[in-house]
């Protein structure tokens, strides 16, 4: 076990885990930040997407020894008032079914938008390809970022 300072959605924590422990885990099972969700494990669903250092992150395969000195951003995290673009294109077009991939999808499409605002049809499909959603709402989850990238 090892005490690591971590920031979390711009507050800082201290928790005494296993330096190999995933982030995901150290999410959910210490902060007790539950909106990220396990998905494969294996960093290749995008169900447990978070933003570290601004960058869409699979929390599944990254060690709390790897992230310890960033910044770590969760769903919870993307607005306090839950009224980022994002989440309200994603409202707007009624995106979830199951709901279960949406926090993910949400983080990737954030991160996205925070480096390219007016992304074309073809980037919204290459930065959301590794995103799985098995309810298949491919097609509003792609309406719902073109939505917020016009409402940034």
């Amino acid at each position: 076990m090892a005490i690591f300072n971590l920031n979390v959605n711009g507050n800082q924590h201290q928790v005494d885990v296993d330096p190999d422990t995933p982030i995901l885990w150290v999410l959910r099972d210490e902060l007790r930040l539950l909106g990220t969700k396990y998905g494969c494990g294996i960093g290749q669903c995008g169900a447990c997407t978070i933003h570290i250092d601004g960058n869409a992150s699979r929390s599944c395969s990254m060690q709390v020894s790897q992230v310890a000195d960033k910044k770590i951003t969760t769903i919870e995290g993307l607005s306090e008032e839950i009224n980022h673009p994002v989440q309200n294109a994603w409202r707007t077009h009624d995106v979830p079914q199951c709901g279960y991939c949406q926090a993910g999808q949400m983080m990737s499409a954030s991160a996205l938008l925070s480096i390219n605002p007016s992304p074309t049809d073809a980037e919204i499909e290459t930065a959301m390809r590794g995103n799985i959603c098995r309810c298949a709402t491919y097609v509003r989850i792609h309406e719902a970022v073109k939505t917020a990238s016009q409402n940034l």
